[in-house]
């Protein structure tokens, strides 16, 4: 056993600095309509190329594309990833992290995992609440800041409609009522329907998005596993969103296929839901490049017998031919490991152009990439049937530094409806806000 223990963090330290592969192709490769998918490359150890979470230094923050500006809407929270605006303009966002998972860190490939993420800034205990940001003057700045809803278990997504607020813990999801401009919620939540979780609990953030109607609510369940490694028993009601019925719980998989939905949002345009994919890892630095996509009602989208359509991960076995030629290509890669979390659509006066009409993509930062991609906001064209175009554009920028250590790390993104984006930072531990400069 003092053996094992010594050669673990050996083998920790030597991933870090000799470990796996280096990208043959530029992230711009593995991105738009028609991204490039060279031939999987499995190395002995993954490649882990961390970006150490250091914070941001005095003064510092991220850099905005040319013609707007950034500020800290508001700052000192704790590990903020996900945003919701109410009607009213008020801000939520979930401070949150993972739960525990005993089982998910088993072995010695479970140690480094975990070793990792710690080094990337994800390893703090979950503050398990929502906080509420009021701009109440209209400056940019939220100046009130109230505790929303405490108590939970790792939350994540949240939706209101009409006046009931749903919330997405990483087990299940919970019914509150909200009273018009209301800055706490006291009464206890009421449970809609269970979602996986457990020991094992991989990928553990849900999110929700509700119906124009208020109807239906769109669930996201993340993958127990990388590629099915833990056993497909594993994988019950996972790698899919649901449809869950509003008032009596009861649910359906919408679509399927799905390795690690994030985010949700209604095209403007078409009104169809769309979702935010990161794909998976170890099979090289430039495969397989996270994606976001429309999605259609009983789609299945390859997860975990092949990506992007039928090209097959001979990682799993046994193979199913049958599901592979079922395989939808998702609409847009947004490139190889980049994390890709957060999706909004540009609503409008929400920013100028070129950045009206389109999607905006809150990207987390790679683990499994040499150089490192994402830790940043981009925006994705649209066209004016709804439909991705060209290449995405830089929007957030700046969040490593020149050492390539990860100063903030954005997650979720939503549309401020005075004019700007807000991005939260869980690393930074700031919700930014983008807008128009003077």
């Amino acid at each position: 056993m003092k053996r094992i223990g010594i050669i673990v963090p050996w083998l920790f330290g030597a991933c870090l600095t000799g470990c796996g592969d280096t990208a043959l192709l530029s992230v711009d490769d593995g991105s738009g309509t028609s991204p490039q998918l060279p031939a999987p490359h499995k190395t002995l150890l993954p490649t882990v190329n961390i970006a150490p979470a250091v914070g941001w230094p005095g003064g510092a923050k991220p850099k905005a594309a040319t013609g707007l500006q950034v500020v800290a809407f508001a700052d000192k929270l704790d590990h903020p990833r996900w945003l919701y605006v109410l009607p009213n303009g008020d801000v939520l966002v979930a401070e949150t992290n993972a739960p525990p998972k005993p089982d998910d860190g088993k072995g010695i490939r479970g140690w480094i995992m975990g070793k990792a993420m710690q080094r990337a800034g994800a390893g703090v205990p979950s503050a398990n609440r929502i906080t509420l940001l009021r701009d109440a003057d209209h400056d940019g700045v939220a100046e009130i800041r109230t505790t929303f809803l405490d108590g939970l278990n790792s939350p994540f997504g949240m939706a209101l409609a009409g006046n009931d607020f749903y919330v997405a813990d990483t087990d299940k999801l919970l019914r509150f009522h909200y009273p018009p401009g209301a800055t706490q919620l006291r009464e206890h939540g009421t449970q809609v329907v269970a979602l996986p979780g457990g020991p094992l609990n991989h990928h553990w953030t849900k999110n929700v998005i509700a119906s124009a109607d208020g109807k239906h609510l769109y669930v996201t369940v993340g993958s127990n596993s990388n590629v099915g490694e833990n056993g497909l028993d594993q994988e019950q009601g996972r790698a899919a969103i649901w449809d869950v019925d509003a008032a009596t719980g009861a649910h359906r998989l919408y679509a399927s296929g799905l390795r690690n939905p994030n985010g949700l949002a209604w095209e403007p345009r078409t009104g169809r839901l769309w979702t935010a994919v990161n794909e998976r890892d170890e099979i090289g630095s430039d495969l397989v490049p996270d994606y976001i996509t429309s999605v259609k009602e009983g789609g299945f989208y390859g997860w975990p017998y092949s990506y992007y359509g039928p090209h097959v991960d001979e990682r799993v076995q046994p193979q199913d031919p049958q599901k592979v030629a079922q395989a939808l290509v998702p609409d847009y890669a947004v490139g190889p490991h980049t994390a890709s979390l957060g999706l909004a659509f540009a609503q409008p006066q929400t920013l100028p152009a070129p950045f009206d009409r389109g999607a905006f993509v809150g990207q987390h930062g790679s683990w499994n990439r040499k150089p490192h991609s994402g830790y940043k906001v981009i925006f994705v064209p649209f066209d004016s049937t709804g439909k991705p175009v060209g290449k995405p554009l830089d929007l957030l920028t700046g969040f490593l530094d020149s050492d390539g250590k990860a100063m903030g790390r954005p997650v979720g993104v939503a549309n401020d409806p005075r004019g700007g984006l807000l991005v939260a930072d869980d690393v930074g531990n700031v919700v930014w806000r983008v807008s128009k400069a003077p």
